[in-house]
């Protein structure tokens, strides 16, 4: 998805760069274009309403800065945008303060790397100081709870035991009793999210 994306908005970059002035209706074709992007993307309609708004808003009548070129300065403020919706800028770290074991469920599209995921931010809360557990709920996937298990042991984290005839909600339950009863303060979840 995000390779689709990132060549979709590239195309669009490519020929704003080859513009040596921008007008209001260089600024409007391109944002169409991004539009579509992001929508195909499927990255809901309302937050490419108000994105799109946003850039256009701050495209239009901008100050070309010297260092840039016209096509440049829209780039950069798409950019800007993007990091913007993203989370960046803001205190974006994990609430983990709640009583333990703290859920942390992992969802998004189906092949958007969760399960990878969850080995990654088991790593980093590790060095955080603090114990998760992994919790392979992806039953419908095959080899999800094999892959789990595999990521979980290059990472030196333990993997929560969980087979393909359980139902997701029933393993997400017992993980978390599991984790009160041993001392896990985190448990990340590694869900197929459509179930």
């Amino acid at each position: 998805m995000f390779d689709s994306l990132s060549e979709k908005l590239e195309s669009v970059f490519k020929k704003l760069r080859g513009q040596g002035l921008m007008t209001e209706e260089n600024i409007k074709d391109a944002l169409r274009e991004v539009r579509l992007a992001l929508l195909e993307a499927d990255v809901n309609f309302k937050v490419v309403k108000e994105f799109i708004e946003s850039v256009r808003t701050k495209s239009i009548g901008i100050e070309v800065l010297q260092s840039l070129s016209p096509g440049q300065q829209i780039i950069r403020i798409v950019h800007d945008e993007l990091v913007l919706v993203m989370g960046g800028g803001s205190d974006n770290a994990l609430d983990l303060a709640a009583k333990p074991p703290v859920a942390v469920m992992l969802v998004g599209l189906q092949g958007a790397g969760k399960t990878t995921t969850c080995g990654k931010l088991g790593r980093h809360l590790k060095g955080l100081k603090r114990r998760p557990l992994l919790v392979p709920a992806d039953v419908y996937r095959p080899a999800a709870i094999e892959q789990l298990k595999i990521v979980g042991s290059q990472l030196g984290l333990e993997v929560f035991n969980s087979s393909a005839d359980q139902k997701p909600v029933d393993i997400c339950i017992a993980a978390m009793k599991y984790a009160e009863l041993n001392g896990y303060d985190t448990v990340i979840l590694d869900t197929a999210v459509r179930h």
